[in-house]
């Protein structure tokens, strides 16, 4: 005879936290792939400057290939972070004292401020 595995939270809250989970690693590839991509149209505009000769294509300073760099990091630190999120909520769930909790949320907000500040600088600058 089988037992039955007995959920504190109900078996749709467990779902909703795979749910959550899976959101915030489509989250993080798609920062990382952003940061991927500014990577490489920086090295796409270095190419073109050399092929097109010097001076015609402006020179960036590398902010972009900096700014590239540190998108995929915070990507990759979202997916670590979703991960501890998923597991404390699923042994919260499972205890049956669940604690929200806005780390995440905060972190990436206040990161993603961040860089649109510096895109709107940055932009403002290159005009």
């Amino acid at each position: 005879m089988s037992e039955k595995i007995k959920f504190q939270g109900s078996p749709s809250d467990h779902l909703a936290n795979e749910r959550t989970f899976l959101a915030w690693m489509r989250t993080s590839i798609g920062i990382m792939a952003f940061g991927f991509v500014v990577v490489k149209f920086s090295f796409f505009l270095k190419q073109i400057s050399i092929i097109l000769g010097k001076g015609i294509v402006n020179q960036s300073k590398g902010y972009s290939s900096v700014a590239g760099i540190i998108l995929v990091i915070v990507g990759a630190t979202t997916a670590v972070l979703s991960f501890i999120r998923y597991k404390k909520t699923e042994r919260q769930l499972s205890a049956g004292s669940y604690q929200p909790s806005s780390l995440l949320m905060s972190f990436l907000t206040a990161f993603i401020f961040g860089v649109s500040i510096f895109l709107v600088i940055y932009l403002i600058k290159s005009i």
